[in-house]
């Protein structure tokens, strides 16, 4: 085990975007030797959050973690690996497609033996017949390296999200250490939009956030960040933005502020009939992610909901990861560690 000096268990992210499962993964009592991320606002957002993390600015493919970073090993690699090779926008290529990271993170987990993986993906990896053989290779693939392999969709609605947001989960543990097991507990219902967001709402004096909240009575659909190359100046295509109208929500686009004690709510404006209806801001969709309010995102306000809409929540990073510490604090070798 790779204790830190006070204590903590070890992490390397990578793919940590706009640092979703990054910060639960810290919440869970793991502490970060190093994140990976390409992309300059995301990187500029983790510093802006945590300027004691080690964030390295790069593409995954040329990280190395002993040159880079001076990391040989740690208790926990974990990261969100791009989910466009096989979700359903992007063509389900997989490994055809030059975005898939996977093989890359393979080689990580050859290179430095955690104790445990976590992987983060779109819900099609587990389920879609098409990746049948790409999950047989992953398995197979740690198998050999000694790690047992557990694979799941997890909804993030279970775990107190206020949105339904199904995503898959690949954790693998190394052979001989207590058995994992998936995050069971009595999280609390998620509150619906309307309740997450009135506060909010009425920040500005806007008279008509009460009657607003009445009507966003459901948590919201999936939230749809877009890719490298398209998408993410919007809640998602018309049929989620059809399911945000129906809780008086505009997902043409998000929006800088808050209504203002001018706005009007009007039902039936528009094409699709939910242009009377408020946008929401880029910290409104990250209170449905289940970021904290206290989390600041970098970059144009597009680039901020792109962060957003492509993490994974953090209370479902943390209830997956404080799973995995159990496992390695609990773990017979710990003691000798």
């Amino acid at each position: 085990m790779i204790l830190t000096s006070d204590g903590m268990l070890t992490s390397l992210e990578i793919c940590a975007g706009g640092g979703g499962q990054a910060l639960g993964v810290e919440q869970a009592g793991f502490h970060h030797v190093a994140l990976v991320e390409y992309k300059a606002e995301a990187c500029e957002t983790l510093r802006l959050n945590r300027p004691g993390w080690k964030v390295f600015e790069k593409d995954l493919r040329e990280f190395e973690p002993t040159r880079d970073a001076g990391v040989s090993t740690v208790d926990l690699l974990a990261g969100g690996v791009p989910c466009t090779p096989y979700s359903i926008a992007g063509r389900q290529k997989g490994a055809d497609d030059e975005r898939d990271l996977l093989p890359a993170a393979l080689q990580l987990v050859q290179a430095l033996r955690p104790r445990a993986l976590m992987l983060e993906n779109v819900k099609t990896l587990a389920r879609s017949k098409s990746f049948a053989l790409v999950r047989q290779h992953i398995t197979n693939e740690l198998n050999s390296l000694g790690y047992e392999v557990h694979i799941q969709v997890l909804d993030a609605k279970d775990y107190g999200v206020s949105q339904t947001r199904k995503r898959t989960l690949i954790v693998a543990v190394q052979q001989g250490l207590k058995k994992f097991q998936w995050p069971t507990g009595d999280w609390e219902l998620p509150r619906t939009v309307g309740e997450l967001l009135l506060n909010s709402m009425k920040s500005r004096g806007w008279p008509g956030a009460d009657e607003w909240a009445r009507l966003a009575d459901d948590i919201a659909p999936t939230i749809v960040g877009g890719s490298e190359k398209h998408g993410g100046g919007d809640l998602g295509p018309d049929r989620a933005k059809r399911r945000w109208a129906e809780m008086a929500v505009n997902g043409d686009s998000t929006v800088a502020e808050v209504p203002g004690p001018d706005f009007v709510l009007q039902h039936g404006v528009g094409r699709g009939g939910w242009k009377g209806y408020p946008k929401l801001t880029p910290e409104q969709v990250a209170l449905l992610q289940g970021f904290p309010p206290d989390w600041k995102f970098a970059g144009s306000r597009t680039a901020q909901y792109k962060q957003i809409g492509n993490a994974f929540p953090p209370p479902v990073a943390r209830a997956v990861a404080a799973e995995i510490a159990r496992v390695l604090l609990d773990s017979p070798s710990a003691a000798a560690a």
